[in-house]
C-alpha cells in the first residue's frame, strides 16, 4: 500500500496571505497543500485527514480557538499551527494549553520560521509512526502462540492460563526453573494486553545490590544522597500505564518487601530524597525459580506479600518435561541460527533427535537453544549428527537414559563421582548426599561381590 502524501491545510481569509503560505509550504515538492478561506470550508474537509493544519487566529465565521478545539475534537492527532498579527502572550498561552504546537506572528521571516516548524512536526510524526510500526511488530513477535512453541499439554494449558491474564491486570506470578522462558511468558502477556502501547519494564530483582533497590524501583532526587547529582526516575514511573516485571522475586530484600507491599497496596510511591508521593498505575508481572511458599515458611518471604502478589499463577513446565517440544524448539534454533548467520538451513538426523529427547535438560530451553548453536558451528555437513551435539555428560538423568541404567547403577555413578570429588572422604560424601554412611558402605560392598 503507497504511503499517504504528507497533507497540509491552510486557513486563512486575507487572499493574499492565503496564496503566500501556500507558495511557501509548496516549496518542498513532498508537501500536499489546499487551502480554505472560512473555518465552515476547512470543517467540511476535516474527514480528509490533514497532517497540519496553519490556521489564522480571525476568521469571519469562526474565531481561532473555537476551531482548535472542534479540531482537538475531530483529531486529536492533527497539527495546529496558528497564524496571527496578534501578539498578546495570554491569547498565545491560551492557544497553545488548548493543544496548538505553535503560534507564528505574521512578520517578515514567517517563511523560514514556518519551514523549519513543519519540518520538526514531520519529525515528531515520522518518529511516532516508526514507534508505531515497531509497537506492531514487537506485538507479532510476541504473539504468545508464536513465540512460545510447544504442543505439549502443559504447554497449551500454560496458553489457557496466559489467555485468561489477558483481559485483566490481574498480577501474575510465574515460577519455573532456570531457562524455561519466564520473561518470554511475561512479555507476550504484556504485548498481548490492553497495555500493549505502554512501556514493558523489566528488573532483575537479584542483580540490584540492596542498597540500590529502592533508587531503582522508586527514583530519588538529586542531592537526597551522596552521588545523587541528578533526578532519577525508577522503574515503577517508566512502567506507568504499562507493565512492571519483576524477575527473580524470591531474592528480594526482606527490608525492601515491606515497602513494595505497600506500593501495590495504596498504588503510590515516594522517590529517595521526596516527600511526594507519585501515582503508579502498572501491572505488576513477578518471576520467581523458588517455591515462594516455601521462602514463607523459611521466614525469607513476607506472607503478606506473597499474597499479595500471587494473583494468577503460571507455573512452566522443565523442558524435560515437554516430550517433542525439544525437537520443535530444536528446530526453532535452527531455522534462527542459519538466518542470522546466512548459513545453509541444516537438519537433526535421526540420530541426534534419539539424543536430544534422551538428555534430561538441566538448563532448560535456553542449554537447549547454547546446544544447538554450538551444534552448528561445529556440524560439516548437512544434517547435525550426535557427535556435534555436546551435551553435559555428568547430567545423571542423562546417563541412566541414555545409557539404560538401573536405579541402583545410577545410585553407584552419583556416590563414587561424589566420592573421587572428596578424595574418598565418606562421612563428608555421606553428609552432602543426605545418606547415611552405612548405606554407602553396603552399596561399595554390594558392587564388589
Amino acid at each position: 500500500m503507497p504511503e499517504k502524501p504528507f497533507t497540509i491545510f491552510v486557513v486563512e481569509d486575507n487572499d493574499w496571505y492565503n496564496r503566500l503560505l501556500v507558495h511557501t509550504l509548496s516549496l518542498n515538492p513532498d508537501h500536499v497543500v489546499k487551502s480554505f478561506s472560512n473555518g465552515k470550508e476547512f470543517l467540511d474537509n476535516l474527514h480528509e485527514a490533514p497532517d497540519i493544519v496553519t490556521l489564522d487566529y480571525r476568521l469571519p465565521d469562526i474565531t481561532g480557538l473555537e476551531l482548535l478545539k472542534r479540531i482537538r475534537q475531530e483529531n486529536s492527532d492533527l497539527q495546529v499551527i496558528l497564524i496571527s498579527e496578534q501578539e498578546d502572550i495570554n491569547t498565545v498561552v491560551n492557544l497553545l494549553q488548548h493543544g496548538a504546537y505553535d503560534y507564528i506572528t505574521k512578520s517578515n521571516d514567517i517563511r523560514d520560521r514556518l519551514l523549519n516548524t513543519v519540518q520538526n512536526i514531520r519529525n515528531g510524526i515520522g518518529l511516532k509512526r516508526e514507534i508505531s510500526s515497531l509497537r506492531r511488530e514487537i506485538q507479532k513477535k510476541y504473539s504468545f502462540r508464536q513465540s512460545i512453541l510447544g504442543e505439549s499439554p502443559a504447554i497449551k494449558s500454560i496458553y489457557e492460563l496466559i489467555e485468561k491474564a489477558l483481559g485483566t491486570n490481574i498480577t501474575v506470578t510465574i515460577s519455573g526453573e532456570t531457562g524455561t522462558g519466564k520473561e518470554l511468558v511475561a512479555k507476550a502477556i504484556h504485548y498481548n494486553s490492553k497495555r500493549r502501547d505502554k512501556s514493558f519494564v523489566a528488573a532483575n530483582v537479584a542483580a540490584i545490590p540492596a542498597e540500590l533497590i529502592e533508587s531503582e524501583l522508586f527514583g530519588h532526587e538529586k542531592g537526597s544522597f551522596t552521588g545523587a547529582a541528578f533526578r532519577r526516575i525508577g522503574r515503577f514511573e517508566e512502567a506507568d500505564g504499562g507493565t512492571l516485571f519483576l524477575d527473580e522475586i524470591g531474592e528480594m530484600n526482606p527490608a525492601f518487601q515491606v515497602k513494595l507491599l505497600r506500593v501495590l497496596q495504596e498504588k503510590e510511591f515516594v522517590r529517595i530524597g521526596s516527600n511526594n508521593p507519585v501515582k503508579t498505575d502498572c501491572r505488576i508481572i513477578v518471576a520467581t525459580n523458588k517455591n515462594l511458599k516455601e521462602e514463607v515458611k523459611k521466614g525469607k518471604f513476607r506472607e503478606d506479600l506473597y499474597y499479595r502478589l500471587l494473583g494468577l499463577p503460571i507455573e512452566l513446565p522443565p523442558l524435560r518435561e515437554r516430550g517433542n517440544d525439544i525437537l520443535i524448539l530444536a528446530r526453532h534454533f535452527i531455522g534462527q541460527f542459519c538466518a542470522e548467520n546466512e548459513m545453509p538451513l541444516k537438519k537433526l538426523s535421526a540420530p541426534a533427535q534419539k539424543k536430544l529427547l534422551q538428555y534430561s535438560f538441566p538448563g532448560n530451553i535456553r542449554e537447549l537453544k547454547s546446544v544447538i548453536e554450538l551444534a552448528l558451528t561445529l556440524s560439516a555437513r548437512d544434517e547435525i549428527e550426535p557427535a556435534d551435539l555436546v551435551l553435559d555428560a555428568g547430567d545423571p538423568l542423562s546417563v541412566a537414559v541414555h545409557e539404560n541404567l538401573t536405579l541402583r547403577e545410577c545410585e553407584m555413578r552419583i556416590i563414587k563421582a561424589a566420592l573421587k570429588k572428596n578424595n574418598d572422604d565418606i562421612k563428608l560424601t555421606a553428609t552432602q548426599l543426605d545418606i547415611g554412611v552405612s548405606t554407602i558402605y553396603r552399596l561399595l560392598k554390594e558392587e564388589k561381590e
